[in-house]
């Protein structure tokens, strides 16, 4: 279940930077780091919370 949460956030991030070219906020900056990091921590590495 985590893989696929991880996937899923990931591929959100992905589409929020490409909402940047459209209209660019620091909100949409910190959502985007927040998602990748949570992302890859849930897909690649499974680890945490434990």
């Amino acid at each position: 279940m985590r893989k696929i949460i991880g996937f899923a956030l990931f591929w959100i991030a992905v589409g929020m930077i490409l909402s940047l070219f459209i209209d660019s906020t620091i909100m949409t900056v910190f959502m985007i780091i927040m998602c990748m990091i949570l992302g890859f921590n849930l897909f690649c590495c499974g680890k945490l919370g434990r």
